[in-house]
């Protein structure tokens, strides 16, 4: 088994005024060339938005990127004609494929948004852009997998598709509650991200942001030390 611990506090830092963002992975003027990608998995950003601020038009391409709201409402608009709010329990999921663009702002003239963007390497370049959003069940993921991504063509349960063989999962563990993670693929590696609570997995103790990824494994078990959610990819780590 290999193993590679981020503690919330190794993060990339940037300060914005209107946007606060934490990156696990080299983003913008945060580079780190051992920080780079786990795997597929290229960013991994912890943004809070600011009342009535957001990120104007801007292009994607060749892209996997996923959003999921931990606190407040964003609002989305794109060129495909799509425009609504990505609120708390739901997951977004943009295929850039050939092109798109899109904004993102926070409507709210008093509260903060938070929430978490992902950045999947595709397998297929120049594929159609596609756009969709979900919202997932609190209970589906009480001490137990809730998979909310999945590949286009392996798609399960009501998991949005994406263009890589690459899973996100949910997971909501009660204190003492234990889990099991089986790769989809030897060739797979799980990245686990504790968005609250304290964990103990693979003999690391980790706590609210810290995140670990394991690969070289077939399985491997989560226990909660206390009341806690996760956030698992799994992605591809060629």
């Amino acid at each position: 088994m290999k193993t590679i611990i981020h503690k919330s506090d190794t993060r990339g830092f940037a300060n914005h005024g209107w946007l606060k963002s934490h990156h696990t992975f080299s983003f913008a003027s945060y580079q780190n060339e051992n920080r780079m990608n786990f795997g597929t998995l290229r960013v991994l950003n912890d943004d809070v938005v600011q009342p009535k601020m957001g990120f104007g038009t801007h292009p994607h391409q060749n892209m996997e990127i996923i959003s999921i709201p931990l606190k407040g409402a964003l609002t989305h608009k794109d060129n495909m004609g799509n425009k609504r709010a990505i609120e708390i329990g739901e997951v977004q999921v943009m295929s850039a494929g050939t092109g798109l663009t899109h904004s993102e702002f926070n409507d709210s003239k008093t509260d903060e948004v938070n929430f978490l963007q992902l950045w999947i390497i595709p397998e297929e370049l120049s594929v159609e852009p596609n756009y969709e959003q979900r919202l997932f069940p609190v209970e589906g993921k009480k001490n137990q997998l809730q998979t909310v991504v999945a590949p286009k063509d392996k798609l399960e349960g009501d998991a949005l598709p994406i263009s890589q063989q690459a899973y996100i999962y949910r997971t909501s563990l009660d204190s003492d509650n234990a889990i099991d993670l089986q790769l989809k693929s030897k060739q797979n590696g799980f990245y686990i991200f504790v968005v609250d609570g304290e964990i103990e997995v693979a003999n690391n103790t980790l706590e609210k942001r810290d995140a670990l990824g394991v690969s070289e494994t077939e399985s491997i078990e989560i226990k909660a030390n206390q009341n806690s959610e996760l956030i698992i990819i799994e992605v591809p780590m060629n």
